[in-house]
């Protein structure tokens, strides 16, 4: 039984076993390594197959490639000769490259923007009028506005999944409800929603409630405005089956969400009506002054 193991000839396999397996490997080793191991493999990497899912995360070994990520991934949209269905950005979104996956990937079904400075409001939104069944968009710390969002909901009719979070607010936090209304009155059909660190007030949540009746999962962390006051949080418990408060712990939350203190406080120390006096975030939610990101 050894000795089998380890005369066995992996170029052996299956074809369509070999894909399953070189599928789980990321996008970047698959381009950067996998694909010279051997000619076998090679064709399986250029299979159209293998590319229907793009995942462009970030990690300490992605920042020190010899050339950049973006044109990896122009490689790897052009690899998936239209059967594109998911793709993942962080950092490397750019308008550019919205409008080279928007003229090959008319399929898409999941977008994820992360951290993407380089993609503008017109630039989505000219992307998005290309994804008609689009049904999963997170955009996380990117400088869009409810102007893209009034867009993004009338062009994908089919959105049931939106995650639209920033970096958190000032000190004394503005209430601001124009992205609430924007996602109540174009997105009926939205089942999963997260907002988190958005200014949105108790107003803004009853405009969601009324405009998104299928409304399964609601993700409220750090929107500091949101007072749950009067009927708003019997409405909520009623409706939404998965529900995230202000307060509640985000340490299953992906992102950093540490909260700075004043005066020495800690969090323990802090009961949520004490919270508008003395927390400082580490970020602002407002992306528009980053200029271009190198």
């Amino acid at each position: 039984m050894n000795a089998e193991r380890e005369t066995r000839d992996w170029l052996k396999l299956p074809s369509d076993v070999t894909v399953s397996i070189l599928s789980r490997l990321g996008t970047v080793e698959i381009l950067n390594n996998t694909q010279y191991v051997c000619s076998q493999w090679r064709n399986i990497c250029k299979d159209p197959s293998m590319w229907t899912t793009i995942d462009m995360g970030n990690s300490c070994d992605v920042l020190n490639l010899d050339y950049g990520l973006q044109k990896l991934c122009f490689h790897a949209v052009d690899r998936s000769c239209g059967r594109l269905i998911d793709i993942n950005l962080e950092s490397i979104g750019s308008d550019q490259l919205l409008t080279y996956i928007a003229g090959r990937s008319g399929h898409l079904k999941r977008l994820r923007l992360v951290s993407c400075y380089n993609v503008s409001d017109e630039g989505l939104t000219a992307a998005v009028a290309k994804f008609p069944f689009l049904e999963d968009l997170e955009i996380s710390y990117c400088p869009i506005t409810k102007n893209a969002l009034e867009t993004i909901g009338s062009a994908c009719p089919l959105l049931n999944s939106l995650k639209f979070n920033v970096e958190g607010c000032k000190r004394y936090f503005s209430e601001c409800d124009d992205d609430a209304l924007a996602i109540a009155q174009t997105m009926p059909k939205l089942r999963h929603l997260q907002l988190f660190g958005n200014k949105l007030t108790d107003n803004g949540l009853q405009a969601i409630l009324d405009g998104c009746p299928r409304l399964e999962s609601l993700d409220l962390r750090k929107c500091f405005n949101v007072r749950l006051g009067g009927n708003v949080e019997k409405r909520c418990v009623e409706r939404v089956k998965h529900l995230r408060r202000p307060y509640d712990s985000t340490h299953d939350y992906e992102f950093e969400a540490q909260i700075h203190y004043a005066s020495g406080i800690s969090c323990i120390d802090l009961k949520p009506e004490d919270y508008d006096d003395y927390v400082e975030f580490s970020g602002d939610s407002d992306l528009s002054d980053y200029g271009d990101f190198h």
